[in-house]
């Protein structure tokens, strides 16, 4: 008997009711709170904030690590030994001089006491000393609140914002924030949180004071260490390769090294290295190097002194071409770099980079921060520009600067090959010779690339802008756009959006500026910042009317009408894809023209013209089909099926949406996937199918959650709303209403928020609850005043006998 005759809704509440109490997890989706969070199990749907993800981010432990017994035990000293009582101290400042070993110790330390914050530890390096830019408070907020489980589209734009709801996560948490390389209190204060049962540790350089006299933080001063502790450091390096070493040498090795771990482990590999030389040949090679950097220099800051001295005599000990390598290593745009993007700077084959940097990691210049990632530390990174400004020409510099910065345009491009193939700049920078950029076999591993190489992108867009390499800072800006399209990392894609308009506009490339316009409009309407959005792309369209170019004139308009679409302006839409599509097709380009009637289609459908919008959608398949375009195919299939269900025909619509799936599938494109997984659920239950709805609605809703797009996410738990509603089950769907509510609302998504509400009001009407309805149809009426569509209209007269029967 089919499941949509009068008798069966006993059968399917008892097929749902099988299914949410399988045991299968991730079989079902529920309202978790208000704030859109979903959760896939039957117990506490109303638990407070997501919070699922427990994060352990300490970088690895030092080896041979010496002493420092006292340091150790100022720092245990504030951690009660009861995980729910409040710390001694919330925040913990670690001070001393450049090269002492903060970080070493308090990551030696973390690595200890780890479990004593079973909600986990964050670590941040906040870059405060570093020859490029250091960490905002703001950039660290982004990255801590997504660390912590929250989607990109729901982190505050405002710093405020931010820091509020970072605050909001950790209150009821016990977790270590280790703030590493600090250089003032503004740069600390937004990230320290406001609770006693978490510790936040900060190592810097300078003394902060101001921590102490505000925040009441405790400090802990590291001093050079001991004689004996230095002798010992020494000791561990060397003494397995040399044994007749006197411990008078090794004393006046430690003092010329000023007792300071940095520069005694650097000292310690040399001599290690040279088994068979006198350590006291070594001491007069320092000695001799000493005696020159003193003679150079003049500021005075003794330690610091020493450490370069030290960085120097290493440096000078090396082959020529891992010194070489050492030196370009300083023009990187960011701290941490892997093999391929030391190759390209090198401009020499991988082997051999790949042994230069062994003599490197060996000889203590570079660290192994993990498989075939490498960093400096801030010291050896000043001193490795240092030297390759003084010891390269400025054509040298100019060419290796052009490589690493052409390796990252073009990685980036093949990686937006994988992950917007439909959507991809066609780059006029040539590749540098003796450069090979990376290719990706899958949109995941892509995806990878791009987020490993997030912070070094945006410093490759920055390095190119201010080495005046113009067209590679707005090339970068217009090929990370896609990319940055399915990571929502909206304040990395503003910054090298709006660094490429500056480009473009001071070499003056107005072509180039249009691009970079785009990419800030496409920006802020990821960001459902609309008006900005308008304002770039209303830009960049006069720009290329200016130049003549019909092509990007008509991408303009097409983004125009995407506005448009999202704030339900129809009408203006609709005019808009009719002008783009015109365009298009003059120019003879079939894809883009066939990708404008499904724009069109999709607006047809909005405003209740599904068989229009079907015959178009046809049309638009049979392009993308026969340019084996699988994208155009799979979002044309998409839009079919939503006109064949407002047609009543289930049958087609249901072929069409799996058709349209099996493509997101086997590309293994999410994005896709979960945008499709809502239409799914839709026809699964206008067919009477809501164990199925519900499966397709919380698959959707959970991998939004994950690629962080609240608005489709809303849609999926308003699905399920309307599921558990036409089920009977009025608890369940005026849960999942009012978290559908919330998410729009937070969003000034007036028409969806408008839906919402009715939807809610309509199922605390059906629970008996007419007063409880009221106030949710009185809110939804006035936001409906702007649209006038066909949907609006059936809406409004929907609201109106409510409140009049009410």
């Amino acid at each position: 008997m089919p499941t949509n005759q009068p008798g069966n809704r006993d059968d399917t509440a008892r097929q749902v009711n099988r299914l949410e109490t399988s045991g299968t997890p991730g079989d079902v989706v529920q309202a978790r709170d208000v704030h859109g969070g979903v959760h896939f199990h039957r117990s506490e749907p109303n638990t407070g904030a997501a919070f699922t993800v427990t994060p352990a981010q300490l970088p690895a432990d030092v080896r041979g690590f010496i002493n420092r017994h006292t340091e150790l035990a100022h720092l245990t000293g504030v951690v009660t030994a009861d995980p729910a009582e409040p710390l001694a101290a919330a925040v913990t400042v670690v001070t001393g001089t450049a090269g002492v070993g903060k970080t070493s110790l308090v990551l030696h330390w973390a690595h200890r006491v780890r479990h004593e914050f079973p909600d986990g530890q964050l670590y941040v390096n906040l870059r405060g000393y570093d020859p490029g830019m250091p960490a905002t408070p703001e950039q660290v907020l982004d990255r801590f609140l997504r660390d912590l489980g929250i989607p990109a589209p729901m982190i505050p734009i405002h710093p405020d914002d931010r820091a509020s709801l970072y605050r909001s996560l950790l209150a009821d948490r016990r977790i270590l924030v280790i703030l590493d390389n600090a250089a003032t209190v503004g740069q600390v204060r937004p990230l320290l949180p406001g609770t006693a049962r978490c510790l936040a540790v900060v190592t810097s350089r300078n003394r902060l004071s101001g921590l102490i006299a505000r925040d009441g933080a405790y400090r802990v001063d590291v001093d050079i260490l001991r004689e004996d502790d230095a002798v010992a450091l020494l000791g561990n390096v060397t003494a397995r390769y040399r044994t007749h070493d006197q411990r008078h040498e090794l004393v006046e090795l430690a003092r010329l090294c000023a007792r300071l771990p940095l520069a005694l482990r650097i000292a310690a590999e040399r001599a290690a290295s040279r088994p068979m030389m006198h350590l006291d040949e070594l001491i007069a090679d320092l000695r001799d190097e000493s005696g020159l950097w003193d003679a150079l220099s003049a500021d005075g800051d003794d330690d610091a002194d020493v450490v370069r001295t030290v960085f120097a005599w290493s440096y000078r000990a090396l082959p020529e071409p891992a010194a070489r390598l050492f030196r370009l290593l300083g023009l990187h745009p960011g701290n941490d770099f892997g093999l391929p993007a030391a190759t390209a700077l090198a401009g020499t084959d991988t082997r051999r980079v790949r042994q230069q940097l062994d003599v490197l990691v060996g000889a203590h210049l570079l660290e192994q921060s993990a498989p075939g990632r490498y960093q400096f530390h801030d010291l050896l990174r000043a001193y490795a520009l240092d030297q390759v400004r003084h010891l390269e020409t400025p054509g040298t510099r100019t060419e290796a600067l052009g490589r690493i910065l052409g390796w990252y345009l073009h990685t980036a491009h093949s990686a937006a090959a994988r992950i917007v193939p439909f959507d991809r700049y066609q780059l006029t920078e040539p590749i540098p010779v003796d450069v090979h950029s990376l290719t990706f076999d899958s949109y995941e591993t892509a995806l990878r690339w791009c987020q490993t190489e997030a912070t070094n992108l945006v410093g490759a867009t920055r390095a190119a802008a201010e080495a005046d390499l113009h067209p590679l800072a707005w090339q970068l800006a217009a090929v990370l756009r896609g990319i940055y399209l399915h990571r929502n990392a909206f304040d990395d894609w503003l910054a090298t959006s709006r660094i490429g308009v500056e480009a473009a506009a001071r070499d003056g490339d107005r072509a180039g500026q249009a691009e970079a316009l785009e990419s800030v409009g496409k920006a802020c309407f990821q960001a459902r910042r609309l008006d900005e959005a308008e304002a770039s792309h209303r830009a960049a369209l006069t720009i290329r009317q200016n130049l003549g170019n019909r092509f990007g004139e008509a991408k303009s308009i097409n983004a125009l009408g995407m506005i448009g679409l999202r704030r339900r302006d129809l009408s203006a839409a609709r005019s808009l894809f009719d002008q783009s599509r015109a365009i298009f097709g003059d120019l003879g380009e079939r894809r883009w023209e066939a990708l404008m009637r499904t724009n069109l289609a999709e607006t047809l459908c909005a405003l209740h013209q599904p068989q229009v919008a079907a015959e178009i959608a046809h049309e638009a398949l049979a392009v993308f089909r026969d340019l084996d375009d699988r994208f155009g195919v799979g979002n044309a299939l998409f839009v079919l099926s939503r006109a064949q269900l407002g047609l009543g025909d289930l049958a087609g619509a249901r072929t069409a949406i799996d058709a349209a799936l099996t493509i997101a599938e086997d590309d293994d494109n999410p994005v896709w996937q979960a945008h499709w997984l809502v239409e799914l659920g839709a026809i699964q239950r206008a067919a009477e199918q809501p164990a199925e709805a519900l499966i397709s609605y919380q698959r959707a809703a959970s991998m939004q959650r994950r690629l962080g797009d609240r608005s489709r996410e809303a849609f999926a738990i308003e699905g399920a709303g309307q599921t558990y509603e036409r089920l009977g089950r009025l608890d369940e769907a005026v849960d999942f209403y009012r978290a559908a509510v919330s998410t729009h609302r937070d969003l000034d998504d007036r028409w969806n928020l408008a839906r919402s509400l009715a939807h809610l009001a309509g199922a605390l009407a059906q629970q008996g609850s007419p007063e409880q309805a009221r106030p949710s149809w009185e809110q939804a009426l006035p936001l409906l005043a702007d649209f006038d569509d066909p949907a609006a209209e059936s809406l409004r007269q929907r609201i109106a006998r409510a409140l009049t029967a009410g």
